[in-house]
């Protein structure tokens, strides 16, 4: 039977996920369809406020709890904003203006008075960048499946700043703008549904946009991953009708060098996971076009190196194949040959994720110039959404440095990690009785386990692993993230290209972890 899909539909419609922003003052704010004003929950009131109290506005809901909202109708819709107990980071203003963005959603022009925001410690340029993510991200919403388009786009932002920050501000704005469209980009990828969106459609939408943003392309079909010996990949797509894609990007910024820092980034593609043999229960199915979101956050950070100015040489290495329940999948017992020679016992086909990403982190340390540091990104184990709720994605490495410098661009995006210990006393628990390893462990520990499963792939180069499976959607909005994709780690993995530096080598291979595990 022959599915006819309409192939106009394009799985990437948000590109220009962007908006006008114009620098202003104060006046130029209240001046917008609708604008928003700030409030604590206690102390003095804004004196825009003049003639309401905190009594009054109680009684009409509104206390100042971080994240409220009251629309006030006028010549101009004011919102006022719950900010607790202020503003005291990006973060509280990026989710600020994201309450004021959803509060005034049938606004296409908004106005932010950023002169009270910006301090010592915020700084106007950080006050733009955040407000500027916090409006855009707000109100991107993924409707190209619908015969009508209800939400209403964001045309103008306007931002009140003083004389003296104006610069700054801009600049801001300019950062905000492109990680905001590259955003844009890893949702629209996480949201496709899978039949738009199969491995070859996802290599070729690789190759339309690392030509258009400066990047290098090179893409592996089927029989060139035979050649290579990735019997991960192979392995993982052999129950799928639908070829299986490695892609290969590679950027290099202006003047680089032999001693320019090099550094590998690797994404699992699985562009839908049926679980294979262990087919997923009914209920674990509907997200599972999104465990590709690895490889779209990779390919979507990389968009914008060039804009950003990333100073490193970076090659990503996107893993990308359907896990599909047929009479050729694997069979639990099979055991596959990798890339690099180790053969891995299957003993559970949904742990299929870390099979692709070995042979990615094996062909990533085989460069003839090898990196000073590789990250693995992927929506990998359900054990990590356990054991830190669905807002914090885990992280774990083998390297200090590696792990400070991801946790400094979380704290950036704002898109929350947190480490678990590489505890190699785990590692016995990933024998096995006729292979070099087996792919699952014991029933607890699983985050740990996988990343344990990886470590062995990775030759004892610095290396960090993010296990995005609990964030990679929301059901619901969350302010500045929409319901659906949440496009998590594309802005991360863009801000720690920007600021990467050759890590410090740990003879022992094991990194900070295992110590603190100890």
């Amino acid at each position: 039977m022959t599915v006819v899909i309409d192939s106009s539909f394009d799985p990437v419609p948000s590109l220009a996920l962007t908006a006008d922003v114009v620098l202003g003052t104060a006046a130029d704010v209240a001046e917008a369809p609708a604008y928003a004003t700030f409030v604590t929950a206690e102390g003095d009131l804004p004196s825009a406020l003049d003639g309401l109290t905190r009594e009054s506005l109680k009684a009409a809901g509104f206390t100042g709890a971080a994240g409220q909202t009251l629309r006030i109708p006028g010549a101009s819709l004011r919102v006022l904003v719950g900010v607790g107990k202020g503003i005291a980071s990006t973060a509280d203003l990026r989710d600020a203006v994201a309450a004021f963005t959803r509060a005034a959603g049938e606004v296409a022009t908004l106005g932010v008075d950023l002169a009270a925001v910006v301090t010592d410690e915020l700084s106007a340029h950080d006050a733009a960048l955040a407000a500027t993510e916090g409006a855009v991200l707000a109100r991107y919403r993924f409707e190209a499946l619908k015969s009508e388009a209800k939400t209403v786009a964001l045309e103008k932002l306007v931002l009140g700043v003083g004389d003296a920050d104006r610069d700054s501000a801009q600049q801001g704005v300019d950062r905000a703008l492109v990680l905001s469209r590259i955003a844009g980009l890893a949702r629209d990828l996480g949201n496709a549904p899978p039949r738009h969106l199969n491995a070859v459609r996802f290599a070729e939408l690789s190759e339309e946009l690392g030509s258009k943003h400066g990047l290098e392309v090179e893409v592996f079909d089927h029989d060139a991953l035979v050649e290579l010996g990735t019997g991960g990949l192979l392995g993982v797509n052999a129950g799928s009708t639908e070829e299986p894609r490695m892609v290969k990007l590679r950027y290099v910024p202006e003047g680089a060098t032999e001693e320019t820092p090099h550094l590998a980034l690797v994404g699992k593609g699985i562009m839908f996971d049926s679980g294979g043999i262990s087919l997923k229960p009914a209920n674990s199915m509907g997200s599972m076009k999104m465990d590709m979101m690895g490889a779209g956050a990779v390919l979507a950070a990389m968009t914008s190196f060039r804009e950003l100015g990333v100073k490193s040489v970076v090659t990503g290495w996107l893993m990308c194949t359907d896990n599909m329940l047929s009479g050729t999948a694997t069979k639990i017992g099979d055991v596959l040959t990798m890339r690099g020679g180790k053969t891995v016992e299957v003993k559970n086909s949904d742990a299929e994720g870390r099979l692709v990403m070995a042979d990615g982190l094996v062909l990533a340390t085989e460069e003839e110039r090898r990196p000073d540091a590789i990250v693995d990104i992927a929506t990998l184990t359900g054990n990590a959404m356990a054991a830190l709720g669905l807002g914090t994605a885990a992280t774990l490495s083998n390297n200090e440095d590696v792990a400070e410098q991801l946790s400094a661009a979380a704290k950036l995006t704002d898109e929350r990690i947190w480490p678990l210990p590489l505890d190699h006393r785990y590692r016995e628990q990933l024998k096995s009785n006729i292979a070099d390893l087996s792919n699952i462990g014991g029933p607890l520990g699983g985050a740990i386990l996988a990343a344990l499963f990886l470590n062995e792939f990775v030759d004892d180069l610095p290396w960090g692993h993010l296990d995005i499976a609990a964030t990679m959607e929301v059901e619901r909005d969350d302010l500045w993230r929409s319901q659906g994709s949440t496009g998590f780690g594309a802005r991360l993995l863009a801000e720690f290209a920007a600021a990467f530096e050759a890590p410090t080598v740990e003879e022992s291979g094991e990194g900070t972890s295992q110590s603190e595990a100890n």
